[in-house]
């Protein structure tokens, strides 16, 4: 079983027992949650074997222009500016998963041309299966100038 079937299936059973003429859930086989498939999936990978997407994915810079775009319509101060274009993307470091460290995060940098003709630099994270109910990849990120609150320390320097 897949982790994505295995997830659509257990929201499935959750969304059955939650009506309101849901009959008892079924007691999950032992072979499912057995130690060696915990141990497969979280010691060494070998049932995912998934690595988190790579700095210069186009789905994970898409998410960076939304996410930014809602970011300075949404805080105020901050100018009215998108992102034009990713510039010298590069990987500052990448940490697999293992047996202490179960999500596989990539940090990336570069610098983004917005439309105002500015060129500042930005730090971002991707971690691997984090997105909403664990499906796909969450992004966090930072562009220098407009960490207006100091939730990256100012300089995007708590992601990098």
């Amino acid at each position: 079983m897949t982790r994505k079937s295995l997830i659509v299936a257990v929201l499935s059973l959750s969304f059955a027992a939650s009506s309101a003429h849901a009959r008892p859930l079924p007691v999950a086989p032992d072979s499912l949650f057995s130690p060696a498939t915990f141990e497969q999936i979280y010691n060494n990978g070998t049932v995912w074997n998934k690595q988190a997407a790579e700095c210069g994915d186009s789905r994970i810079l898409r998410k960076i222009e939304r996410r930014f775009r809602h970011q300075v319509r949404h805080v105020p101060e901050l100018p009215d500016v998108e992102i034009m274009e990713f510039q010298r993307i590069h990987q500052h470091r990448y940490l697999p998963t293992a047996e202490d460290r179960p999500i596989a995060r990539r940090y990336c940098g570069a610098t983004v041309v917005l439309s105002d003709g500015s060129r500042p630099y930005m730090n971002y994270l991707i971690e691997d299966e984090m997105g909403f109910a664990s499906i796909g990849d969450n992004v966090e990120f930072c562009v220098a100038g407009f960490d207006r609150w100091f939730v990256y320390n100012g300089r995007c320097r708590l992601i990098d």
